[in-house]
């Protein structure tokens, strides 16, 4: 299992990733789950991937062989990210079709999900959750986060937390706090995390951050967020036992 998301904000885009792929409790390992394709000067494309890890190192190796190969279509050529979405998505399917009928006679799952971020010079910044059906879905002002993996212990802090206006300072920091959150809860999402920061029009990373376990950084956040939470908890009002309420008669069930 991993734990990948991106974030869009009317400043930018961040994406992060953890790096633990996890095949039962014999087999604990770490792969890089965040590649970049991007272009300086022209385009920033930056891939997360979760699920079936042959399945997803097999669709990058792909995704590189046809740009090392000068093929028509490539993450080099298309010319927008919608473009580029779908072009992955074909490229899962293809890799999929390949290997399910033998991954599926030792029931093993041949699905995954990868996170598209980035911004093509001439477009605007843009976020895609491409599923591995092939089909994809678009971050919008609205719902400016999507994730990918292990979800459900990150989302919480995202959902209070962020909206398109957040700075992406904040949204960055408020990534790896939902990825802590995460690793706090689930031993099959751990370091090394990858973080991307991107600003609009920039057409180049300017912020990348590579922290393993035991980073300063990520010990001071955790025992930061621990404090506060701790100190909100116990900020709360006590229960009102004697409040009236519509309660029923417990006593007669």
């Amino acid at each position: 299992m991993t734990y990948c998301l991106g974030i869009l904000t009317a400043t930018g885009l961040v994406m992060a990733a953890d790096s633990r792929t996890n095949a039962g409790v014999d087999h604990v390992s770490t792969h890089q789950k965040l590649h970049d394709f991007s272009i300086p000067g022209e385009r920033v494309i930056l891939l997360c991937t979760s699920g079936n890890l042959s399945v997803t190192q097999a669709v990058i190796t792909l995704l590189r062989r046809d740009i090392k190969s000068d093929e028509p279509i490539t993450l080099y050529t298309v010319s927008n990210l919608y473009e580029a979405a779908r072009y992955i998505g074909r490229k899962m399917r293809e890799v999929q079709a390949l290997d399910r009928e033998w991954l599926k006679k030792d029931g093993i799952d041949v699905s995954c999900n990868i996170l598209l971020g980035g911004q093509i010079e001439g477009e605007e910044p843009e976020l895609f959750l491409i599923y591995s059906q092939g089909n994809c879905i678009q971050a919008s002002q609205e719902a400016p986060f999507l994730q990918i993996g292990e979800t459900k212990y990150g989302k919480p802090i995202l959902d209070r937390v962020l909206s398109y206006e957040t700075s992406i300072e904040d949204a960055a920091k408020c990534a790896l706090l939902s990825i802590d959150s995460t690793m706090k809860s689930n031993i099959s999402v751990g370091p090394p995390i990858n973080l991307v920061m991107y600003e609009s029009n920039a057409f180049k990373i300017k912020h990348f951050l590579r922290l393993h376990l035991g980073a300063p950084y990520l010990v001071q956040i955790r025992k930061t967020w621990e404090r506060c939470l701790c100190e909100a908890f116990e900020s709360m009002p006590d229960i009102d036992w004697e409040a009236k309420s519509d309660r029923k008669n417990y006593s007669e069930c």
